[in-house]
């Protein structure tokens, strides 16, 4: 397995985005550098929340054991957004400047983006929160409209569980309404933050191929069933997954930075003078993905990513029940 050092830590290498403390730590050092006049209660009580949910300790509550939207993958998007954040108010005119209480939102938004893939205890329906991969956001703005009051930000509800959707395709984020702009560039910067965070994860081709599929056959995406009872397959495998990533980033990820997201990833490059590590990070990945496939040996990607989930024998049990699932499918078109 890769040390911790390889794969645990921010795209910098500098923050260890599997300890919840850490990422506060840095999270609080970019609120101090941007509000050094403000208190950060509402922050560090929405980290140890994140904790507890994610820890299987908030009563009511499974754990994560989704094992590429886990425990890590949440806390690095939260540092990728703070770092957007703390990029945005140095550099955004004054009239789009979220200011100290929009961006804890952003925060909280960040941490809990996709509390949706953690069942709850009573939840009979599912044995893994991959499983809630088509509907993720929907409950994770459930999730957020229920928290986000105990820590007096009930008045950013409708909004924030509006913007959460800037990190999914549940809906067409053309619809989506805010009672002032600024909410939609708090979700145009957690949309990227999403997808820069992961992109520039130095595992992030590892992550695809041996956790990214196997949820999306839990959650019915790499292949699904259709109403004449065939299968219809998106991605064959693990392999046909990074191989199909390419396109998928200039067709899809790209218009969405650029689109739909604002460009608001500019604002990494205020927070980072000397260069954007994560546009860096996302440039690695890609060329060395079309060195490989160019290659056709996509053994050469040997990182074994650690998984950060409730239960230690969450990544083996997953892909028994991938393994199941494939097995008990029809005939494929």
């Amino acid at each position: 397995m890769a040390t911790s050092r390889d794969s645990d830590y921010d795209v910098t290498g500098t923050v260890q985005v599997s300890d919840p403390h850490k990422v506060c730590t840095a999270v609080l050092e970019i609120f101090d550098t941007c509000f050094p006049a403000h208190p950060h209660d509402q922050v560090t009580a929405a980290f140890e929340q994140f904790r507890l949910l994610f820890e299987g300790k908030l009563p009511g509550y499974a754990g994560c054991d989704t094992i590429y939207h886990d425990m890590q993958h949440s806390l690095d998007v939260t540092l990728a957004m703070a770092r957007l954040l703390g990029g945005q108010e140095r550099a955004a005119p004054d009239d789009e400047k979220l200011g100290h209480e929009l961006c804890v939102v952003g925060i909280v938004a960040a941490l809990f983006h996709d509390s949706g893939y953690i069942r709850k205890t009573a939840d009979d329906e599912f044995l893994n929160g991959a499983q809630y991969t088509k509907s993720h956001v929907t409950r994770s703005a459930g999730f957020l409209a229920t928290y986000m009051p105990t820590i007096g930000l009930a008045a950013h509800v409708s909004d924030t569980t509006q913007l959460v959707h800037y990190t999914g395709y549940e809906v067409d984020l053309e619809t989506l309404t805010f009672s002032d702009h600024r909410y939609k560039i708090m979700g145009q910067l957690l949309g990227t933050a999403d997808l820069m965070a992961q992109m520039a994860d130095r595992c992030y081709l590892e992550k695809c191929r041996d956790h990214l599929y196997s949820e999306f056959v839990l959650g019915g995406v790499a292949i699904s069933e259709q109403h004449d009872g065939t299968t219809r397959v998106e991605y064959q495998s693990g392999e046909d997954l990074l191989k199909k990533t390419p396109l998928f980033y200039e067709s899809v990820t790209r218009n969405r930075l650029m689109g739909t997201h604002g460009n608001v990833a500019r604002y990494l490059s205020a927070w980072f003078p000397d260069g954007d590590p994560y546009d860096a990070g996302i440039r690695k990945n890609l060329e060395y993905l079309n060195t490989i496939l160019k290659s056709g040996d996509l053994k050469l990607l040997r990182r074994a990513p650690q998984v950060f989930t409730v239960e230690e024998d969450n990544l083996s049990d997953t892909q028994k029940m991938v393994a199941l699932k494939l097995d008990s499918l029809p005939g494929k078109s």
